[in-house]
């Protein structure tokens, strides 16, 4: 019994002298509940609506202040002329419209049918179709409170999605694919390259060869970027010609974009190989490090405005957030360069970053 106590102890004292692991051991519990308990939810939440209704409409007014009472939505425009909806989308970031027919209120003290249009952005169709049950609920509510016995009130609801009309479940999944499949090709298995070499002692070789220490990097990186290159195509022809996915905005500015992001994924795996010494920490870190952000906080399952700020603040250093915006931009909704300024800026940024950190990290001599 001593001696079997002599190696348990042993082997806490392992343990903690290993602080990397300690920490893994201690916040990786952490972080995956604050994540699964957090993103993962259906419900939408800060939903972006704007409404269209004639001034002074008493229903029309009485209905959109109950939809802004939702803790669901956010009535953040009031819109004079609804001819050009689709403007709103793109240009304020509107997740959804809701237009009221003319003379809405007075249809109703007719017995008339009035219209409510309800326009959402369905390139996520998941949310769509959640936000329109959510406004249908509201509406159905209203009108049968608003109902007499003997005169009930009828409210015609319309709905119209736009990008995506069939709702189909690809238009959101094949970006975050996309985005999945490169961030771990590039990540995961150029940082794995890179930690093999120093693991078995054959990186001092290399280092003390004619080559320079850039070249060494550069051949790391080179194949897994035509790999890369390689999935990307076929992930976008099997989309285009399986799952009828669009490519409505330019394909070479959607290969631009993706090569900025395969160049921002690998510089992440070479970060992470001066981080560490073994394969394993490699494994780890750009497995599950990587893997559990890019799924939970690109909005590839789930809404981020649906997610507490913390974790909204934290999917803005998640280079597949950014590239999972893009994507849907260029692919579903047709937008050009100028709609995408903000997220190419900040996949640039975070590759100088990334650059300038792996170089300060980066030892030349392994000691």
């Amino acid at each position: 019994m001593k001696q079997l106590l002599s190696f348990i102890k042993k082997e806490v004292l392992h343990i903690i002298r290993d602080k990397r692991t300690i920490l893994i051991l201690l916040i990786m519990p952490v972080v995956q509940i604050m994540l699964f308990g957090f993103a993962m939810t259906l419900e939408v939440k800060n939903i972006r609506v704007a409404v269209s209704y004639q001034y002074g409409d008493e229903l029309a007014e009485k209905i959109t202040a109950r939809i802004s009472a939702s803790e669901y939505f956010d009535i953040v425009k009031t819109i004079n002329n609804p001819i050009n909806i689709s403007s709103y989308f793109i240009k304020e970031k509107i997740d959804t419209v809701i237009v009221f027919s003319d003379g809405f209120s007075n249809e109703i003290y007719k017995g008339g049918t009035p219209a409510v249009q309800i326009i959402n952005d369905a390139s996520d169709p998941n949310q769509a179709s959640t936000v329109t049950s959510y406004i249908s609920a509201i509406i159905s509510s209203f009108q049968n409170e608003i109902a007499g016995a003997a005169s009930p009130v009828r409210i015609n609801t319309e709905l119209k999605m736009l990008y995506n009309p069939e709702l189909k479940g690809s238009y959101n999944f094949v970006p975050g694919v996309m985005a999945l499949v490169l961030t771990l090709i590039c990540a995961m298995m150029t940082s794995i390259s890179i930690v093999r070499e120093k693991e078995f002692g054959t990186m001092e070789l290399l280092l003390v060869s004619p080559m320079k220490p850039a070249y060494i990097i550069i051949s790391k990186i080179v194949p897994y970027f035509i790999i890369s290159t390689i999935n990307l195509l076929t992930i976008i022809a099997l989309a285009v010609m399986l799952l009828d996915m669009p490519v409505r905005g330019s394909f070479t500015l959607l290969m631009g974009v993706s090569f900025l992001f395969i160049f921002v994924s690998l510089t992440v795996g070479i970060f992470i190989s001066s981080l560490v010494a073994n394969q394993a920490a490699a494994m780890l870190i750009a497995g599950m490090g990587m893997m559990l952000p890019v799924m939970l906080l690109s909005g590839m399952l789930f809404p981020l405005d649906s997610m507490p700020k913390f974790l909204q603040v934290i999917a803005d250093f998640v280079p597949a957030s950014w590239y999972f915006t893009a994507v849907k931009k260029i692919m579903i909704e047709g937008q050009g360069f100028m709609n995408i300024t903000k997220e190419i800026i900040i996949l640039n940024i975070m590759l100088a970053v990334l650059v300038i950190a792996s170089i300060k990290k980066f030892k030349v001599r392994l000691g």
